[in-house]
């Protein structure tokens, strides 16, 4: 069930201390699973932001990775793609890294859409120059997701930029990922 933009930026939540899915040093976990449960990615802390993005290649990526088998929606009733990012030095592979393959728009494009093959269920963008990582929002259970912000706001940049100051300005590498996925690439 697809759901609007605004029924999305309603979505919040605040990890309780004691929650099972707290570290002990209290930093929340959250795990997002393909639909068959068998690619499961972790992201320690607290997200970035959480944002909605309707841009045209979003909505083309969107597409096209909804059309594959059995593939879960990602577009929203808006037509935006909703996601939770991450610093990347905080995203790992939990298990199944091998499922895990890459759709590029174009194959020159620093951003690719990774996709756990084994059920065809869109994990994250990875935009290679960036620091961070976004999660789709739908791989995260529904009472684990946190409010939304508008993507040209200047929290989103802030927060951005606070993130990248953390992690000393480095930009992570996701090597886990090393499958291309036929058809899509060029």
């Amino acid at each position: 069930m697809k759901t609007s933009s605004v029924e999305r930026l309603a979505l919040i939540n605040v990890p309780q201390h004691g929650d099972p899915a707290m570290t002990r040093a209290g930093k929340h976990k959250r795990v997002a699973s393909c639909r068959c449960g068998q690619v499961a990615l972790e992201a320690e802390g607290e997200p970035i932001v959480t944002t909605i993005c309707h841009c045209s290649s979003c909505q083309n990526a969107g597409r096209q990775l909804e059309a594959l088998p059995g593939a879960a929606p990602i577009l929203d009733n808006d037509g935006g793609t909703p996601f939770i990012l991450f610093r990347k030095d905080r995203v790992r592979c939990l298990r199944s890294d091998a499922l895990l393959g890459e759709h590029r728009l174009d194959p020159k494009s620093p951003t690719r859409r990774v996709v756990a093959t084994c059920c065809n269920t869109a994990m994250f963008l990875d935009f290679t120059k960036g620091h961070w990582v976004s999660l789709y929002e739908g791989r995260i259970p529904r009472d684990d997701r946190t409010r939304a912000c508008k993507r040209n706001s200047g929290l989103f940049v802030w927060r951005l930029l606070r993130a990248w100051a953390a992690m000393a300005f480095r930009t992570p590498k996701i090597d886990y990922v090393k499958v291309r996925i036929d058809g899509f690439n060029g």
